[in-house]
């Protein structure tokens, strides 16, 4: 089992761009980490058996975040009702790649789809959207960078929570700590998972996406 790398959110920020669309994520050559929250019942079946069941619905769309951050202002740092439960859920990069390669956005882009229509046809072909939301301060302020998050629904879901998972690790103590470390010491004493500008390798897929330039700051 591989460790999740953190390191100081203050030192990280150097490393971040400021504004514009970017894939924020922890990763390596073979590996990317996404993050979600759960109820206990899902985070621990997923936890126990490095896949997911039980009371997962794979009936329904699932959402799926690569800054960290970002989850923790969707889940409350781990405090709101069925997101009790962080998880750091490391997929095979190829099969993240090709969600980026498969993905439509949930709203109509006029610069991707001429038409609605067009737009709607391919939400119908696909089994992954894709929103581009803003990214967040640890204080849950938003940000000018923009943080992706991509929803998967049939095969593609079934793909992801039971075959493409190389590791789950539950970052529910994780979370608690660094909550309390945040709001008694402020962002100086903030830990995150380590995260940089990740690159899809097909430079079609970073304009389709509308990537901004990783050096833009």
């Amino acid at each position: 089992m591989s460790v999740l790398v953190t390191e100081p959110y203050s030192e990280q920020l150097n490393a971040w761009p400021k504004q514009g669309r970017h894939i924020l994520a922890q990763f390596d050559n073979q590996t990317v980490v996404v993050y979600q929250a759960y109820n206990p019942a899902i985070g621990r079946f997923a936890t126990k058996h490095g896949a997911f069941g039980g009371d997962f619905n794979y009936a329904r769309m699932s959402w799926i975040k690569t800054n960290f951050l970002w989850m923790m202002y969707r889940s409350g740092w781990g405090t709101k009702e069925n997101q009790e439960v962080t998880l750091a859920l490391r997929l095979q990069r190829a099969f993240f790649d090709s969600l980026l390669i498969q993905a439509v956005p949930s709203s109509w882009d006029r610069d991707l789809y001429p038409t609605q229509k067009d737009w709607s046809e391919a939400v119908g072909r696909s089994e992954v959207r894709l929103q581009f939301d803003p990214d967040h301060h640890p204080s849950g302020a938003k940000l000018d960078r923009r943080a992706i998050q991509l929803g998967l629904r049939g095969e593609i879901l079934r793909a992801f929570g039971q075959r493409e998972l190389v590791e789950v690790v539950d970052l529910t103590t994780f979370v608690t700590e660094q909550r309390f470390a945040l709001a008694a010491h402020g962002v100086s004493a903030l830990v995150t998972p380590q995260e940089r500008v990740y690159v899809p390798a097909d430079p079609v897929v970073s304009a389709r996406l509308g990537l901004a330039d990783p050096e833009d700051v």
